[in-house]
């Protein structure tokens, strides 16, 4: 099953996260199908905290693949926010 979570990149106490499509068997940072965004919680100033393909995590999910709870609540958020500034 093809799962959408979070990939831990960065330095130690400056975490930045990718946003991934992978098979679910596959080790939290190891192989993944494909590069769907980015999260930086730890964005200050004109740093960019989320960016999204959103047309591919829309791919993936008519697909049937399942986001974790965390990205569940970074995609909610991230569409809200596109569709204020719009």
């Amino acid at each position: 099953m093809v799962t959408i979570r979070l990939s831990r990149g960065g330095a130690k106490k400056q975490p930045f996260y990718h946003v991934v499509a992978t098979d679910s068997r596959a080790r939290r940072d190891g192989r993944y199908i494909e590069r769907l965004g980015y999260y930086n919680p730890v964005a200050r100033g004109a740093a960019t905290a989320v960016e999204l393909d959103l047309a591919r995590v829309d791919y993936w999910i008519g697909h049937g693949a399942q986001m974790s709870d965390r990205v569940r609540e970074i995609v909610k958020g991230h569409r809200k926010g596109q569709a204020a500034a719009a």
